[in-house]
């Protein structure tokens, strides 16, 4: 063999080592580098709420309240408020298209009843109005009231009832649920009449085991009511 095929073959073995060597190299980078898929995408999925277990009911219910956050009484520092108005309950003397009562219940019935839920709005034992107990009644009446301590876990769309005396029919305050938390006391809401960042606003609640309202002392959680489709 002449010496410059030596060379050659030489050459040819040194390049042959070189591509393999780079193969290997790519092959273990990509092994290596690639993040792992599973542990994230477990993640996101218990973090998020889970959308699809909800009824079409639910899912209107929480879209619904969900669109309100933000609301506030016109003009500020009164109750006046839309919610009151849709109902025809309240006083006429806000200056304009609102009517002026406290407006928690009125809120989530208007809630309810745009996402078609059943509601029969009237001061009538049994049917809704402004008074928070009212969802008591209803629910004792539908069959859909789950008190505090029976094993019931909250749904999306339920109304949370807070400060209920049951003697005295009156109870402090409601909220919309919108989801709850494993683990956690109370249910994630969205609160019409809130005032924990403003006057009285539509404002989020999260583990909320005490009403969002000025004084919650005396307003514990006292019990769940379900819709109804109409």
């Amino acid at each position: 063999m002449t010496a410059g095929a030596r060379l050659l073959r030489t050459a040819i073995v040194i390049v042959f080592v070189v591509i393999v060597a780079l193969a290997l190299a790519l092959v273990g980078g990509h092994s290596t580098k690639a993040p792992p898929r599973h542990p994230a995408a477990k993640a996101v999925a218990v973090t998020e709420p889970d959308q699809a277990s909800m009824s079409p009911l639910q899912a209107r219910i929480v879209s619904i309240a969900q669109s309100q956050i933000g609301y506030s009484s016109d003009p500020s520092n009164t109750y006046c408020n839309k919610y009151s108005a849709y109902w025809v309950s309240g006083s006429d003397d806000c200056g304009n298209n609102n009517l002026d009562e406290e407006w928690c219940a009125d809120f989530a019935a208007w809630v309810w009843q745009r996402a078609g839920a059943e509601v029969n709005y009237q001061y009538i034992n049994g049917d809704l109005n402004s008074s928070a107990a009212s969802f008591y009644e209803w629910g004792m009446q539908s069959g859909t009231w789950h008190p505090v301590g029976d094993g019931y876990t909250p749904e999306p769309g339920d109304v949370a009832v807070y400060g209920l005396d049951v003697g005295a029919l009156v109870a402090q305050h409601v909220a919309v649920v919108t989801s709850f938390t494993p683990g956690d006391k109370g249910p994630n809401v969205v609160n019409g009449d809130g005032d924990h960042h403003g006057y009285s606003v539509v404002e989020t609640g999260q583990d909320e085991t005490k009403a969002d309202i000025a004084d919650s002392a005396g307003a514990p959680l006292s019990g769940y009511v379900s819709p109804v489709a109409s």
